[in-house]
């Protein structure tokens, strides 16, 4: 199976884990609406937890990617803090597909995503201590200043995605980014 075999089913994926969920596509629907042969189809992925494994991989690594580079863009911590908090909740409202299945599947990390993660985190890790160092950021780990930066966006996407409130609004998205930069900043003495 070409790429172009292996993206058909990748998207063939992302269209039934989005309707049917992992649990309820079978291997031949998803086999089927791919449009690929059984024998193409193994050629890449052993099963249907491969294909999951590896459109977790593909979402993660375009979101990651996309936050990097805004996060790159803002020397300033507080403009930084508040852009990634729009940029997170833009992404999902451009990406609702990749958005909802990120939010409903998890996957262990190790191998491509274990990498894709290092770089990531190792990154962002290096844009805030740089903001720790000159006094703007406090000293978090990484899991309480994610909580505290993305946690409250996270909320309002997942609930935007369930369909339960509408989309979020320009108000809304600057409103957490300032509560963002609030819960972060570093508390002067």
């Amino acid at each position: 199976m070409t790429e172009i075999g292996r993206d058909k089913v990748l998207r063939a994926a992302l269209e039934l884990f989005g309707r049917d969920g992992v649990a309820g596509t079978t291997l031949s629907r998803l086999r089927q609406a791919s449009g690929v042969s059984v024998g193409s189809f193994y050629h890449h992925f052993a099963g249907k937890e491969e294909v999951v494994e590896a459109l977790f991989v593909e979402c993660i690594a375009l979101y990651q990617s996309a936050f990097i580079a805004e996060l790159r863009r803002h020397e300033d911590p507080r403009a930084g803090v508040a852009a990634v908090v729009a940029f997170h909740i833009r992404w999902c409202m451009e990406h609702p597909d990749r958005a909802r299945f990120l939010f409903t599947e998890r996957r262990p990390g190790r191998g491509e995503l274990a990498e894709h993660n290092r770089a990531f985190f190792g990154e962002v890790l290096a844009w805030w201590r740089t903001h720790v160092h000159h006094g703007a950021l406090p000293e978090l780990d990484l899991g309480t200043a994610f909580v505290l930066w993305l946690g409250p966006a996270q909320e309002l996407c997942r609930l935007w995605l369930n369909g339960e409130i509408p989309a979020p609004g320009d108000d809304q998205i600057a409103r957490l980014g300032r509560a963002a930069w609030r819960s972060l900043e570093r508390e002067q003495r």
